[in-house]
């Protein structure tokens, strides 16, 4: 894992303890207390509040490493979003997959509506330099008015109440994971209350 670009100053532990413990929970179904499990099993004494810390620190950052490295993605790209409540307010994360069920992007936003549909497809094309021979959603009319305006000769089809979850997530995703680990901390800024994933099962000085 590419750690190179993330500071880890004033950390007692070694920058490659803390991206593995991160990179431990965003890539598996693992729990907080299972990293920490597996660490001690390998001599490395962290609590799993200390393996939270991290993540609500460098968990960002790690995940979109692990993003820069995928290969290519497919040309078929299903899209939903799903709607989550931080600190009782409603927000709608708005998610992409290719035809193989690779995770292509999640942005989280407060509206769902035609200009958020088109910053998705926007942000989409841009990080991956291509538009998809085909977008599949469910039938929420502002991927189509999105569409229209971004790409209107793309092929779009539709859903009734498409839900990706069952066939693309048997894992949480890396933000959803990242969203589910560091609710309620301070550095969430999201306050205490926890979010709802519709779709999911659902000391001197120095820091640790």
């Amino acid at each position: 894992m590419h750690s190179r670009d993330i500071s880890f100053k004033r950390h007692r532990f070694p920058p490659r303890i803390v991206s593995h413990a991160v990179w431990l929970y965003l890539r598996f179904n693992l729990s907080l207390r299972e990293v920490e499990e597996m660490l001690l099993e390998r001599g490395i004494d962290v609590s799993y509040e200390t393996v939270r810390r991290w993540i609500a620190k460098f968990g960002p950052q790690i995940a979109r490493n692990l993003r820069r490295r995928q290969a290519r993605p497919g040309d078929i790209w299903y899209l939903d979003e799903v709607v989550v409540k931080c600190a009782g307010e409603k927000s709608w994360l708005w998610r992409a997959v290719d035809q193989h069920g690779t995770v292509l992007e999640e942005i989280l936003q407060k509206r769902r509506d035609k200009g958020a549909a088109k910053r998705v497809l926007v942000a989409l094309m841009k990080r991956y330099g291509f538009a998809p021979k085909r977008i599949i959603t469910d039938k929420l009319r502002s991927y189509g008015a999105a569409k229209a305006e971004v790409a209107p000769g793309l092929d779009h089809w539709w859903h009734k109440g498409l839900d990706l979850a069952p066939k693309f997530y048997p894992v949480l995703s890396s933000l959803q994971r990242f969203l589910v680990a560091v609710v309620g901390s301070v550095a969430a800024g999201c306050g205490a209350e926890p979010f709802r994933l519709r779709s999911t099962a659902s000391r001197r000085g120095l820091m640790v």
